[in-house]
């Protein structure tokens, strides 16, 4: 199944920020247990400062930069952002994603509920293991 670059796109304003052009990949087809999307930030764009807690909205999100520079506070401490970095928001962490650039900020963005996941039987998880415990080192 192939689904294109901007296809079903839509504008959604999220946590008080100003719009953003949102795609939902696979929305209803996908059976994995998170929210796959891609969200493009215009220059000054905002997300704005939230929290996912609770019985009801704990939710785990990583963002992945496709394009642009932006800055990603997550629990008061500042992160400067661009092209190939993630940022990983656990539940309960107040955050809030902006854009700094002259252009537009395309992230990746995947989130849902936290629970256990065993991948550990996958090679390429045996080697990612590996390359942390190397690099902390």
């Amino acid at each position: 199944m192939l689904e294109r670059a901007g296809a079903h796109g839509f504008s959604y304003g999220l946590h008080g920020g100003p719009p953003i052009r949102m795609q939902w990949h696979f929305y209803g087809q996908s059976e994995l247990p998170v929210a796959v999307q891609t969200w493009e930030l215009p220059p000054g764009g905002f997300e704005g400062m939230h929290s996912h807690a609770g019985p009801d909205g704990a939710l785990e999100e990583i963002y992945v930069v496709l394009e642009g520079t932006g800055r990603m506070e997550i629990d008061g401490e500042t992160f400067e952002i661009g092209v190939g970095d993630s940022v990983l928001a656990r539940p309960g962490t107040a955050h809030d994603l902006r854009n700094t650039g002259g252009g537009a900020l395309k992230v990746l963005t995947i989130w849902g509920p936290p629970g256990p996941a065993d991948f550990s039987g996958f090679g390429s998880a045996r080697r990612a293991a590996a390359a942390r415990a190397e690099e902390a080192r």
